[in-house]
This record gives C-alpha cells, structure tokens and sequence, in this order.
C-alpha cells in the first residue's frame, strides 16, 4: 500500500472535510489558547501569582513564604504533652 498524501483544496472553494471544524468565531484559535494547568513546576493549589521580576524582594518574599508554609504545617509534638513541655523549658 503506497501513501498518498491530500491535496490542499483550491484557494476559491469553501469545502471543508468533514470531522475539520472551519473557523469558528466561538472557539479560540490555536494561538490563543492557553491550558488551565502546567505540568512544569509546582502545583499552585488553585492560585495564579504573578511573576516578579525584581531581584532586590526575592528574599523578603521568600520569607513570607516560609512564614505561610509554618502556618499551615503541624509541628510533630502536636500530640505529646511531654514534648509540648520539654519545648517551654
């Protein structure tokens, strides 16, 4: 069996194959299409934030991070009175 490619319909005809969507202006065109998810990097819970560009708040942003991570992380003596006391001392 030898493959064949499809011709490119003349410029003047206005067929178009089935199971082919023809440009429709309810649909987004392929440039503008942009996913829901990337499958790079971390997973951001939901959130979009935005991209900085400058150098000089890297850290205190950093921090800020860290300060929401501890928030959200139980520390391991959560349960233990014993260890809970060995802490205060």
């Amino acid at each position: 069996m030898s493959y064949k490619p499809i011709a490119p319909a003349p410029a003047g005809s206005n067929h178009t194959p089935p199971g082919s969507c023809g440009s429709s202006p309810s649909l987004p065109s392929a440039s503008t299409f942009r996913p829901a998810f990337s499958d790079f990097g971390p997973p951001s819970m939901g959130f979009v934030q935005p991209v900085k560009v400058s150098q000089g708040s890297t850290y205190s942003e950093l921090l800020s991070v860290i300060e929401e991570m501890s928030r959200e992380i139980r520390p391991t003596y959560a349960g233990s009175k014993s260890a809970m006391e060995r802490l205060k001392r």
